[in-house]
């Protein structure tokens, strides 16, 4: 009877521990507030962005052609084009943002599946799959992800799934050592021995012990996510116009460097403040969910 009262609150000990830690943490708070503000814009920016991000305003622009510096109706200035810069990025946001959170739930699922595979299988299976994981990992990640987005016709939904199909590969090599290790502890011999199958000890034993993982890898891949979809939509083979983009606006506005430097500016301060975020909330994470830095 002991047992049985005592077992349960364990695991709720540890998440009071865990949640304890994290508001413990500045840096990891700051990061949290970052995230929920990019995230809130993203969500709602029908409604926050002032103007249509698409539309160009014929007062856009000076006599000369030029863009209009940050002030008046456009608190952010006018791109090459006469549109309003400050709806721009906060629709530019939802797109960067579907891609990172799309292609990167996709590649930690494809990565904990692959790995704990890899790390179950035993034989020339086992073997085989973290083979190709070390081929796929030999590959210069941009230059796949330039090579793939060329062939698929570049989009959002296919710039995420490119993403994800390069993402996993670390996440993979994380998990089969994870797996590995777990895979010879007490418990699961037990469970083994007492005739549990394969997919139970998987379910009831292992997978449970790579949230943890996967929460961190899934909080720090955004940041890198949003980073290469921005590098690809600069480069011309991620995300494409009329579609705000972050990279998009980058490389539309960079013969403007000089003499209109707000158009660089502002969505290079987005995606480093973005990437910022989710990195310390992902590091924060890590803190909280394993304070001896095992993750």
């Amino acid at each position: 009877m002991t047992v049985l009262l005592t077992a349960p609150a364990r695991p709720k000990k540890r998440r009071n521990r865990s949640l304890a830690r994290f508001r413990r943490n500045p840096a990891a708070i700051f990061g949290l507030l970052v995230c929920l503000l990019i995230v809130l814009a993203a969500l709602l920016a029908p409604w926050l962005a002032p103007h249509d991000p698409a539309y160009q305003f014929p007062e856009g622009l000076t006599l000369e052609g030029a863009p209009l510096p940050p002030g008046g109706p456009y608190p952010l200035g006018t791109d090459l084009l006469g549109r309003d810069l400050l709806s721009r990025l906060i629709w530019g946001a939802r797109a960067s943002l579907t891609v990172g959170f799309v292609a990167n739930l996709s590649a930690v699922l494809l990565g904990v599946v692959i790995g704990a595979l890899g790390a179950l299988t035993r034989g020339w299976v086992g073997t085989l799959i973290m083979r190709f994981t070390d081929v796929m990992l030999a590959f210069p990640v941009l230059l796949l992800a330039i090579a793939l987005t060329a062939i698929l016709k570049p989009s959002l939904w296919i710039v995420a799934l490119v993403i994800a199909l390069i993402n996993w590969v670390p996440i993979a090599r994380v998990v089969y050592s994870e797996v590995g290790s777990l895979r010879e502890r007490d418990f699961v011999e037990a469970a083994s021995a007492v005739g549990a199958s394969g997919g139970r000890i998987l379910s009831r034993h292992i997978l449970p012990h790579l949230i943890p993982t996967a929460l961190v890898w899934g909080s720090l891949g955004v940041g890198t996510t949003v980073l290469l979809e921005a590098t690809l939509s600069f480069l011309g083979v991620g995300v494409q116009p009329p579609t705000p983009s972050w990279g998009g606006i980058i490389n539309e506005s960079q013969s403007y460097l000089t003499t209109a430097p707000w158009l660089v500016l502002a969505p290079g301060s987005a995606i480093l403040l973005t990437s910022l975020g989710f990195n310390l909330l992902g590091e924060g994470l890590r803190d909280a969910l394993d304070p001896r830095g095992g993750l």
